[in-house]
């Protein structure tokens, strides 16, 4: 996902691109791996002073629901990504700096022999632990 990509995402689905949701859209493509909503306030409050939790989170919520935005949940607290899409894949992610690596195998292609009557719609599978430079730090 780019940005161009997630501007005509939400024209398609009838949302106006505003300024305050260009921001956003920059801070993750800017971002190396999943960022929490604290980090985007922090981001936004030096251009857009007062700006409330309820706005970010909506905006953030409206990215998930359109799939501009992928989310996963570390140390009990919900993060935020651009979504993967150009190809199947899923993420190693790192416990402290929420970088990502990809991860080449899907575990659904030994899974779907055990699962051969039932209908599968989705799945995600993630790896969680530390990248060599939160390992070494």
């Amino acid at each position: 996902m780019n940005i161009e990509e997630a501007i005509e995402l939400l024209k398609q689905h009838g949302y106006k691109t505003t300024g305050k949701r260009k921001d956003i859209l920059a801070f993750f493509s800017r971002a190396d791996g999943y960022r929490t909503a604290k980090e985007l306030i922090r981001h936004l409050e030096e251009s857009y002073e007062g700006i409330s939790f309820d706005t970010v989170y909506r905006n953030l919520h409206l990215y998930n629901d359109v799939g501009i935005l992928e989310t996963t949940e570390l140390n009990g607290e919900k993060h935020f990504r651009f979504n993967c899409t150009d190809h199947h894949h899923h993420h190693f992610i790192c416990k402290d700096c929420g970088k990502t690596k990809e991860i080449s195998v899907c575990p659904m292609d030994a899974v779907q022999s055990d699962l051969h009557q039932y209908e599968i719609e989705d799945h995600k599978f993630e790896i969680y632990g530390l990248c060599p430079a939160c390992k070494t730090a």
